[in-house]
């Protein structure tokens, strides 16, 4: 029932805004959603499966956003770059699961981190499970307990990964951050292409956007302060 699922996953999120994932219930989401605790547990089996799907699917939204900011117009390949730099500052500013995936930091009111997620006797599975074209192993997960920022008002875009009807184990901690660098690669760095984007300027671009949200800039944001340092790197 993917209309059902999508209600479900909506309700989740915007419960998620106003309470601590452990204080949203499962009957409430049904009943917020119009539909039957049971269509619920059919869907996700459990409170772990909802968090699990709601995880994927804020992640497979913000994906979704690095690709249209990828995607030419303008052609010049750093102002799409610089682009793609303030989608991801914002979205991680204004989305608690994005940044926790994009930076491993989870609190005590988001879903258990993804780590936690994964039945103990399998392994934890790489982020390519669930976006193939994300490369390279995961940063080290680290706990924190600073409260996020609060929920975008609204759900992101509704661009689920392929799966089956069981949830299974999620993505690794940290590996949004590959998956987002593999696509801008991917976009970007053709070789032979005029203009191509060096493969560690994208490294260094989105980690400089992953630097905003910790410490917002000044005046002129995320992109006066990623096209000053593509400036220095094209002329150096």
């Amino acid at each position: 029932m993917p209309a059902a699922r999508d209600s479900l996953l909506d309700a989740a999120y915007m419960a998620l805004a106003r309470l601590p994932w452990p204080a949203v219930r499962m009957v409430d989401v049904a009943a917020a959603a119009g539909v039957s605790r049971q269509t619920l547990y059919n869907e996700f089996g459990s409170k772990d499966g909802l968090a699990r799907a709601l995880v994927r699917r804020e992640a497979a939204g913000f994906l979704a956003g690095i690709d249209r900011t990828l995607a030419p117009p303008p052609a010049d390949p750093y102002e799409r770059l610089t682009a793609a730099a303030e989608w991801t500052a914002s979205a991680a500013q204004g989305n608690a699961l994005v940044k926790a995936l994009l930076t491993g930091c989870w609190s005590d009111r988001l879903p258990p981190p993804p780590r936690t997620l994964a039945p103990a006797a399998a392994p934890v599975p790489s982020f390519e499970r669930w976006f193939p074209s994300a490369v390279g192993p995961a940063p080290p997960f680290v706990s924190a307990s600073a409260s996020p920022p609060p929920l975008a008002p609204h759900p992101s875009p509704r661009a689920v990964p392929p799966q089956g009807r069981a949830d299974g184990p999620v993505l690794s901690p940290g590996g949004l951050l590959a998956a987002v660098r593999d696509r801008a690669a991917a976009a970007l760095c053709a070789p032979g292409a005029a203009g191509a984007v060096p493969a560690d300027v994208c490294e260094l671009v989105f980690r400089l956007a992953l630097s905003c949200v910790a410490a917002p800039p000044d005046e002129g944001g995320v992109a006066e302060l990623v096209r000053g340092a593509l400036h220095h790197r094209r002329t150096a």
